[in-house]
């Protein structure tokens, strides 16, 4: 319950000047390729819950990527999927993904639907350990430009279901590797982000 002011709080002054330097003051304007090219960080677009926004990778923290805009909303993903956000308004505190995580092996996944079991908690309502269930089902490809880069990506959806939640995420995903280059995915009842790989992060590099 104290995710947001934990992390707002512990967000260093080098993150803070490195966000401001990186996204400047404007930062729902559109992306420049070339300047994202040419910088040495890590960077995603998040748009929805009334944000729109490029993103600075802040932390690794053993898998669990922290990006943060320069009016410092904070969004966390692992392995591409959204597991937390803080400052954003509707946020949720974490996303768990109980049993086997097809997400890890995007790649091999064929046309047969498969079940992924979550538990969303979200700090409004006080509503936590809720159980969503998932079925997520291979679409097909489809052309999907970034940064003035058109790449032919596999496309996933994934209905969910549980107390409150009747939702849709969909993903983007490279036919080889699996790594996910866009997606929209449920951040709160009603409440959706997109999330688009900009310059991805490799370990080590930032």
């Amino acid at each position: 319950m104290v995710l947001a002011a934990a992390v707002l709080g512990g967000c260093s002054n080098t993150t803070l000047d490195i966000v401001r330097d990186v996204a400047g003051s404007r930062a729902d304007i559109a992306p420049d390729a070339e300047a994202i090219a040419a910088s040495p960080y890590a960077r995603i677009q998040v748009k929805g819950a009334g944000v729109s926004a490029v993103m600075v990778l802040g932390n690794d923290d053993d898998g669990r990527l922290s990006w943060y805009s320069d009016r410092r909303h904070v969004v966390f993903l692992r392995d591409g999927l959204l597991v937390g956000s803080a400052g954003l308004g509707r946020d949720v505190d974490g996303i768990h993904v109980e049993g086997d995580n097809p997400f890890l092996d995007l790649a091999r996944l064929d046309g047969q639907p498969v079940a992924v079991a979550r538990r969303y908690d979200w700090r409004e309502g006080y509503r936590y350990g809720v159980p969503v269930t998932g079925l997520l089902q291979r679409r097909g490809t489809q052309a999907v430009e970034i940064l003035g880069t058109t790449r032919t990506l596999v496309h996933f959806e994934e209905t969910l279901r549980g107390p409150g939640v009747d939702a849709r995420n969909e993903y983007w995903a490279d036919p080889d590797t699996g790594f996910i280059w866009k997606s929209r995915q449920l951040l709160a009842p009603g409440v959706s982000l997109e999330i688009v790989q900009l310059k991805p992060y490799r370990a080590g590099r930032r």
